[in-house]
C-alpha cells in the first residue's frame, strides 16, 4: 500500500452551512486516507460504497482496504458507467443494495467515481431512510470541482436533465488529485470546462490566470490543486450564499442551460457529447447571445472562444458529432430547464468577463431565433 501522504499535503476548503458544514479535502493520496477521515468525523461504521465498471478495478479495492483499516465494513454496489445510469432503475439498483447492506442514518453511503455516480448515489443516500450520511470520493476533474460540491442530487427523465432528485449536502468530500492522472484528456478537458466557469461567473483574475497557467493545470502538481482548490472555493461560497438555489446560485449554471439541451439533443451519447462539452459550447453560446442582447462586448464572446479552443474543448454547435435536431427540438428543452420560473425563460447571461447575472423573463422570440442563427 502507498504510504498515506501527511495533512500538510493537503489543503482543505470550508464549507459552513451551520449543522451541515462539511469539509472538502484536496490533494494527493485521499483515497488511501479515506477510512481514517471518514472514521474521524462520522459516527457509524459501516459504508455502502457505489462505483461504477470503470472506476471499480481502478480504485475500489484501496478504498475498501483503507476502510477496513479504519474499522468501516463495507459493501460494494457496482453500475455501469455512462450517463444513462442516471435512471429510476438504477437508483433502485443502489437503494436496496444500501438497504441490504444495513446501512443506517449515522452509516453512510460513499460515491466513487464521477458526477454521474455522484449525482445518483447523493440521491440514494438522501431517500434511503430518508437521510443517511454521504461521502463523495471524486474522480474525475469535473465532479472534484462542481457536482460533488453543493448537495445538488439527481437523475435524468425523458423530459431532461437532473429534473428528479433532492438537496442532501455531503458529510465529507475527498478528492483525490493522483486520480486525475488516469483520466482521458477529453475528460480532463471536460472538466476543465467548469473550472473556467468560476472565472467566468465572478472571478475575471481568475480566469485571467487560467488564460495563463492552463497547460500548468493540465500538467498537473501544484498548479493543479490550486486550480481546483480556487473552483472549490468559489462553488462554496455561492452555495453557502444560496443553497437550495433559490437565486444567485443559479449563476453556477452558466453556459448550463444551452448545454443542456444539447445533451439531450444528442441522447446523452458520451461518444458525440459529455457534459463538460456541452458547457462548454453553452459558456459561447451565452456569451454570444449576451452580445446579441446588447449586454456585452462581442470581444468577451471571442476572448471566451478563443480560450476554450485553445485548450482543445468544442465551442460551436458544428463541433459536434453527427446531426442536431432543429432549434424548435433545442428550444424545448429549454423550456423544461429547472431554472425556469412560472413559464418564464431565465438564463445566465453576462456583462462582460466575470459579471455574469441571473437573467429573468428573456424572450422566447429572441432565443429562439438566436438559436436558427447558430444552428449548424
Amino acid at each position: 500500500m502507498n504510504a498515506i501522504p501527511s495533512a500538510s499535503a493537503i489543503q482543505t476548503v470550508h464549507v459552513p452551512l451551520g449543522e451541515r458544514a462539511y469539509d472538502i479535502l484536496i490533494g494527493p493520496g485521499l483515497i488511501a486516507r479515506a477510512g481514517a477521515e471518514i472514521a474521524s468525523r462520522l459516527k457509524g461504521r459501516k459504508a455502502a460504497v457505489v462505483t461504477d465498471e470503470n472506476v471499480a478495478p481502478l480504485y475500489l479495492k484501496a478504498l475498501v482496504a483503507s476502510l477496513d483499516e479504519a474499522g468501516i465494513a463495507s459493501a460494494a454496489v457496482v453500475l455501469p458507467a455512462g450517463e444513462k445510469t442516471k435512471s429510476f432503475e438504477h437508483l433502485m439498483t443502489a437503494c436496496d443494495k444500501v438497504l441490504e447492506a444495513r446501512v443506517e442514518r449515522n452509516d453512510c453511503v460513499i460515491a466513487l467515481g464521477g458526477g454521474v455516480i455522484g449525482d445518483l448515489s447523493g440521491f440514494a443516500a438522501g431517500i434511503v431512510r430518508r437521510g443517511v450520511r454521504f461521502v463523495q470520493l471524486p474522480t474525475s476533474l469535473l465532479a472534484q470541482v462542481d457536482s460533488s460540491v453543493g448537495g445538488k442530487t439527481g437523475i435524468n427523465s425523458r423530459h431532461g436533465k437532473n429534473l428528479i432528485g433532492v438537496f442532501h449536502q455531503p458529510d465529507l468530500v475527498l478528492a483525490d488529485t493522483d486520480v486525475l492522472n488516469t483520466l482521458s484528456e477529453r475528460e480532463f478537458r471536460a472538466g476543465y470546462a467548469e473550472v473556467a466557469k468560476y472565472g467566468l461567473i465572478d472571478k475575471p483574475d481568475f480566469f485571467a490566470w487560467l488564460e495563463a497557467n492552463w497547460k500548468a493545470v493540465f500538467a498537473g502538481g501544484s498548479a493543479r490543486i490550486e486550480a481546483i482548490a480556487g473552483s472549490c472555493q468559489a462553488k462554496a461560497d455561492v452555495v453557502v450564499a444560496d443553497e437550495r438555489e433559490n437565486g444567485q446560485r443559479a449563476l453556477l449554471n452558466l453556459g448550463h442551460t444551452f448545454g443542456h439541451a444539447l445533451e439531450a439533443a444528442t441522447a446523452y451519447d458520451s461518444s458525440r457529447l459529455v457534459h463538460g462539452e456541452g458547457v462548454s459550447i453553452g459558456m459561447v453560446l451565452a456569451h454570444e447571445f449576451s452580445a446579441r442582447m446588447n449586454l456585452a462586448s462581442p470581444d468577451d464572446a471571442r476572448r471566451v472562444e478563443r480560450h476554450l479552443q485553445e485548450v482543445g474543448l468544442p465551442t460551436r454547435m458544428s463541433d459536434i458529432p453527427g446531426a442536431l435536431p432543429p432549434p424548435e427540438t433545442l428550444m424545448d428543452a429549454i423550456a423544461q430547464d429547472k431554472k425556469v420560473k412560472s413559464g418564464r425563460l431565465t438564463f445566465i447571461l453576462t456583462r462582460g468577463i466575470g459579471q455574469s447575472f441571473v437573467a429573468d423573463d428573456v424572450p422566447a422570440s429572441e432565443v429562439i431565433s438566436f438559436l436558427r442563427e447558430k444552428h449548424p
